[in-house]
């Protein structure tokens, strides 16, 4: 993660996040970096369907796609970073070895990750899959996804 913020300081770009199933491990990553107050903005965890709505996610998208999908990682991408004015905004949803009875899905053990880039108005996704491991390490493994997504974005980024 380091590295991600040392090159948002450097191309002067911000960032904010709304994680569910992380429960803020994307956000504690970067904050672990010093620098990290000159681009970090701000940083919601919405476990909750209702948090997520009243963070600007679109209820109508999690009822027709449920809370588990793309279709609302991107939701709360963008949604964060259009609260926040911030040049990129991560979503962070799925189920991490559990399956939830208020939120049925066909894909249990999908982690969905959408990392918005509001300058471009362009999206960034990946599915992936949780590992049989505890929670800390499906977190470490979803934060280095995230990384390398950002690396990748970032660096492109003229």
């Amino acid at each position: 993660m380091k590295e991600v913020v040392m090159l948002l300081i450097e191309k002067n770009k911000t960032i904010s996040t709304m994680e569910s199933c992380t429960g803020g491990a994307i956000v504690n990553a970067i904050t672990n970096i010093e620098g990290s107050s000159d681009i970090l903005k701000f940083s919601a965890v919405t476990y909750s369907n209702e948090f997520k709505i009243k963070m600007g996610v679109d209820k109508n998208i999690i009822d027709m796609y449920t809370v588990y999908s793309i279709k609302t990682a991107d939701e709360m991408s963008k949604n964060i970073a259009n609260f926040t004015n911030s040049n990129y905004g991560i979503g962070i949803t799925g189920q991490i070895n559990k399956v939830d009875p208020n939120n049925i899905t066909n894909e249990n053990d999908k982690i969905y990750i959408s990392v918005y880039d509001k300058d471009n108005n362009k999206f960034y996704n990946k599915k992936v899959d949780a590992i049989n491991a505890t929670r800390e390490e499906n977190k470490k493994m979803i934060v280095d996804n995230v990384i390398e997504i950002l690396k990748s974005i970032i660096e492109s980024d003229v």
